[in-house]
C-alpha cells in the first residue's frame, strides 16, 4: 500500500519507536508511584520526554509540559481550563479550525462564553486584520490551528502572537499538523499554550499528546484523581504538571514519543522538511494541469505542510478515494476532515475533498504513482 494519509496519523514510524515501546512494556512500572526500579524507569523516561518537548517548542521547562492522550484532550484542557467565569469571557477563533477546537468552544458558548469566529475566504485564507478588529475588553484568548488539516496552509503565528501580546490576551496554538514539520518557538511567537499530538509528524505512537505552557498561565484541570503526590488532599495538586495529569500516564507510548523526538533531532528539521517539500512540490507540479483537477488552498505558498487538497470535477470525494484505494492501493482521506467551517469557506460541504498528505518516509516513486493514478481517474470522468 502507498500511504498518503499522514495528516491523520503517520503509518510508518522510525524503527527505534517500536523498540522503545516494546522495551517499556516489558520494563516500566507506574511513574511517581514507587521507588523501585521499574517505576523509576518510567519516571525517568517521562522526565526526559518533557525536557525534549520543552526544547522542541522552546518552552518554559519540563514542569510546564503536561501529557494528554492526544491533541483533542489537550485542547479541551486548555479551552475549558483557562476561564473561571464563562459569562464574562470572549474568545476568538477561525473557521479553519478542526472540531477539536470548535466543539469545546461551542460547549462553553452554551455556558455563557461569547465566541467570535473569523471566517476564511474561498481559498481558505483569513484576513489577519480581522483578529485585532474582533478584540473586546473582555477577550480572554485567541485560539487557532497552526496549519489547516484540509489544505496544509500555515498561519503566521509570529504575527498573531504579537497581536495577542499587544492586547494582553492568551494565544493558544493547535500544533497538531505542524509539530515536527515546522519549528515552533513559544517565546519568539508569544505563544502561551501549545497543544500537540505525538502520532502525526512527530512520528510517535497514538495515545500521546499534551500541552506546553507558559509559566504564568494557570489552567484548571479537566480531570481530577490520582497523582502519586498529596494523597490526603481533597483537591488536585496545584503544582504543574501534576495539576493536569490525573491518573496513570501512558508511559509505554511516551517512551515511543521520546524515541521519535530523538529521531527528528538526529535527522534534523532541515532534512525532514526538505524531503517533504520535494515530495509535495513534485506531486503538485505533476497534477496541477490534469484535466478536471481542482486544487484548494494556497499551493504556490512556500510555507505549508505536505498536504495537497483536490477534487476531480464534481465527483464525490469518497468515490475518488475508494477508487484510489481499491484499484491503485493508495490510501487518502476524503470527506469533511472534521473541519466543517473550512469546507463552508471552500464551498465543498457536499462534495468533500480528497486529501493527499505526505511524510518523510514517502518516496518520489510513490508520488509518481499517485500522479499517474490521478491522470487515469481524470480521463475516466472527463
Amino acid at each position: 500500500m502507498i500511504y498518503f494519509d499522514n495528516a491523520a496519523t503517520t503509518l510508518k514510524k522510525p524503527d527505534t519507536v517500536a523498540k522503545a515501546v516494546f522495551d517499556a512494556i516489558n520494563n516500566f512500572g507506574n511513574a511517581s508511584r514507587g521507588n523501585y526500579k521499574s517505576a523509576l524507569n518510567s519516571e525517568r523516561i517521562i522526565l526526559e520526554t518533557r525536557e525534549k518537548i520543552t526544547e522542541l517548542f522552546n518552552g518554559y521547562g519540563p514542569n510546564y509540559v503536561a501529557f494528554a492522550s492526544n491533541a483533542t484532550e489537550a485542547l479541551n484542557t486548555a479551552i475549558k481550563g483557562i476561564i473561571n467565569n464563562y459569562n464574562d469571557a470572549h474568545i476568538i477563533t477561525t473557521s479553519i479550525e478542526h472540531n477539536s477546537v470548535l466543539r469545546p468552544l461551542y460547549e462553553i458558548e452554551k455556558l455563557g462564553a461569547e465566541i467570535t469566529i473569523i471566517n476564511a475566504d474561498e481559498k481558505g485564507q483569513i484576513n489577519y486584520n480581522d483578529i485585532e478588529k474582533s478584540i473586546k475588553n473582555n477577550t480572554k484568548a485567541f485560539i487557532c490551528t497552526h496549519a489547516s488539516n484540509v489544505t496544509g496552509d500555515i498561519l503566521d503565528i509570529y504575527f498573531i502572537g504579537n497581536i495577542c501580546s499587544k492586547h494582553n490576551i492568551l494565544f493558544i496554538l493547535d500544533a497538531s499538523q505542524t509539530a515536527g514539520h515546522i519549528q515552533i518557538d513559544m517565546k519568539k511567537s508569544n505563544i502561551d499554550i501549545v497543544c500537540f499530538t505525538g502520532h502525526k509528524s512527530l512520528f510517535g505512537p497514538q495515545g500521546t499528546g499534551g500541552l506546553c505552557i507558559k509559566k504564568s498561565i494557570y489552567i484548571n484541570p479537566l480531570k481530577t484523581g490520582g497523582s502519586g503526590i498529596k494523597t490526603y488532599s481533597k483537591t488536585q495538586p496545584e503544582n504543574m504538571p501534576a495539576r493536569l495529569e490525573a491518573g496513570t500516564l501512558n508511559s509505554h507510548s511516551i517512551a515511543g514519543l521520546n524515541a521519535s523526538l530523538d529521531f527528528i533531532k538526529n535527522e534534523t528539521y532541515e532534512k525532514i522538511i526538505g524531503h517533504e517539500k520535494k515530495l509535495t512540490n513534485t506531486f503538485y507540479e505533476g497534477i496541477k494541469d490534469i484535466e478536471n483537477i481542482k486544487l484548494y488552498g494556497n499551493n504556490f505558498h512556500y510555507n505549508k505542510t505536505p498536504i495537497i487538497a483536490l477534487n476531480i470535477g464534481n465527483i464525490d470525494s469518497a468515490k475518488i478515494s475508494d477508487i484510489l484505494s481499491n484499484e491503485y492501493d493508495i490510501a487518502t482521506r476524503s470527506g469533511g476532515h472534521c473541519a466543517p467551517l473550512m469546507h463552508e469557506s471552500l464551498g465543498t460541504v457536499n462534495q468533500g475533498i480528497v486529501r493527499f498528505s505526505f511524510s518523510y518516509f514517502n518516496t518520489i516513486a510513490e508520488i509518481e504513482k499517485g500522479i499517474d493514478a490521478l491522470k487515469d481517474i481524470s480521463k475516466r470522468f472527463s
